[in-house]
């Protein structure tokens, strides 16, 4: 017998940052002052300097969100075609991109392991383990966040759907509840799996969707290829120390009133036993999962693509009915992932195709000139970093300055390998800064254990040390595996 984890919508991922009317009003306008205002560099056609207005408004339309994202994309392909920037076959040929389908197929085995029991499980045997005390709850959490992001890409499926129904049900035995009681528990636990789950995002390929799209701007901006093994060497050293680090920071910076918490251990030991003995519909979906994340971090060896593994997986949950095909039909969050992804990865390639991402580094790195890559890479970092107060979505950022801060820096001479992957991971841990960072942020927020100047406080501290760990861990390690 399976069971289904009800994941929640973000309560505001949706809502607009400004009406309707006003978004697109200031979307028109952009794309006249883009048009018509801004010189246009010898070097590119009239086509792709349009192609550039479309793409600039598609990813203002995803910020202000006037329309869901899906919709926005799709009509800034249709556009695309209508104002002869490309012909429909080139247009639309992002959806026969092998990274669009890695995606969807990464959510389809998701939603077997969700459906199947096992992720709940797995969480309950991680509070069972180190689940004594508040910090060991915290580490038991991230923990899991860390192990589903192997294969899960939907981080709000793995904190809205399965950690924070656990971090609420740990807070109800403490009665530490939304409001004067918060503080107790809920709040630290709620933090702490935020905070974690921007490490289990930059540490895989499929830590969420947007990480395929870094993968795919390296391998076309600096012939980088990313897969999931090479992904997770280069992310595993500091990931881990930062795995070990931010539950114990976070716990310092919002410490919560109950220390000791043996209940919790009784409480998920209880769970377990009525959960009984891992199922058959479980020992499936463990035994796919654990052969896609073994090709995957051999591929070096048989050569199978990244996409190819996840397709047989999903074949695999198909043939053994451990995913049904009403589920995938179901599956909602990974059709609309689908048709947004597609569309802005076919944008992003046009506009390298049309030459506007070299004009744009060029002229950039013209500013720069006589500055030393290393001093320059430091300089871009923070400013990309932080640059993240202004996004609601790692997507909206990793498709707004990724590519063209990578052309910059590689044209200053830096080693393409080493800004590909940084950058990458960069932009994950970035979304640690605010309640509205990427979109587990408003699912957590929205649960009431948290004040946005807590939130906010935490965010910023944690990306010090983030920030220290990586650039200080994480050189040593490239530096050691080769990236630079």
């Amino acid at each position: 017998m399976t069971r289904t984890e009800t994941i929640p919508s973000p309560p505001s991922a949706d809502k607009p940052a400004l009406s309707p009317a006003l978004s697109f009003g200031v979307i028109a306008i952009l794309a006249l002052v883009v048009l018509y205002a801004v010189p246009k560099p010898a070097s590119v056609t009239i086509q792709g300097w349009r192609m550039l207005a479309i793409f600039v408004c598609t990813v203002v339309a995803l910020m202000l969100r006037p329309i869901a994202g899906g919709a926005a994309v799709l009509i800034g392909v249709t556009i695309t075609i209508v104002a002869g920037v490309l012909p429909p076959v080139q247009a639309l040929s992002g959806y026969g991109n092998t990274t669009v389908w890695l995606v969807l197929s990464a959510f389809f085995i998701a939603r077997a392991i969700i459906n199947s029991g096992l992720a709940r499980r797995l969480a309950l045997i991680f509070v069972r383990a180190v689940g004594s005390t508040s910090l060991g709850l915290g580490y038991a959490l991230a923990a899991c966040d860390i192990v589903m992001a192997t294969v899960i890409p939907g981080n709000s499926a793995r904190t809205g759907g399965i950690l924070l129904p656990v971090a609420r049900n740990l807070g109800s035995i403490y009665q530490s509840l939304p409001g004067p009681t918060a503080s107790l528990l809920g709040s630290y636990l709620v933090l702490t799996i935020y905070q974690g789950d921007m490490i289990a995002c930059a540490m895989y390929l499929t830590g969420q969707a947007s990480n395929p799209i870094a993968a795919d701007l390296a391998l076309k901006g600096a012939q980088i290829s990313m897969t999931w093994g090479r992904w997770l060497y280069a992310a595993i050293v500091p990931g881990l120390v930062s795995f070990a680090a931010i539950p114990w920071v976070v716990y310092k910076i919002a410490p919560p009133g109950i220390k000791h918490t043996p209940q919790a251990a009784d409480m998920a030991r209880l769970e377990l036993s009525k959960m009984g003995r891992i199922s058959f519909a479980e020992m499936k979906v463990i035994a796919v999962f654990l052969l896609v994340c073994g090709l995957w971090s051999t591929a070096s060896w048989h050569g199978i693509a990244t996409t190819t593994v996840a397709l047989i997986g999903v074949s695999i949950l198909l043939m053994t009915k451990s995913l049904q095909f009403s589920d995938m039909i179901r599956e909602h969050n990974a059709w609309g992932v689908f048709v947004w992804y597609g569309g802005i990865i076919r944008m992003g390639e046009a506009l390298n195709d049309f030459g506007v991402m070299k004009a744009f580094a060029t002229s950039v790195a013209g500013m720069f000139a006589g500055w030393h890559w290393p001093a320059m890479m430091a300089l871009i970092v923070v400013i990309y970093f932080y640059v993240h107060y202004l996004f609601a979505s790692v997507t909206t950022h990793l498709v707004s300055l990724y590519g063209p801060f990578i052309a910059i820096l590689i044209a200053a001479g830096a080693p393409p390998a080493l800004v590909v992957f940084s950058l990458a991971f960069y932009a994950n841990l970035s979304a640690s800064l605010t309640h509205y960072g990427t979109t587990p942020g408003p699912i957590l927020f929205s649960a009431g254990y948290n004040t946005h100047g807590e939130w906010w406080k935490v965010g910023l501290i944690v990306s010090f040390v983030n920030i220290a760990i990586w650039t200080s861990v994480g050189l040593v390690w490239w530096k050691m595996i080769g990236l630079w």
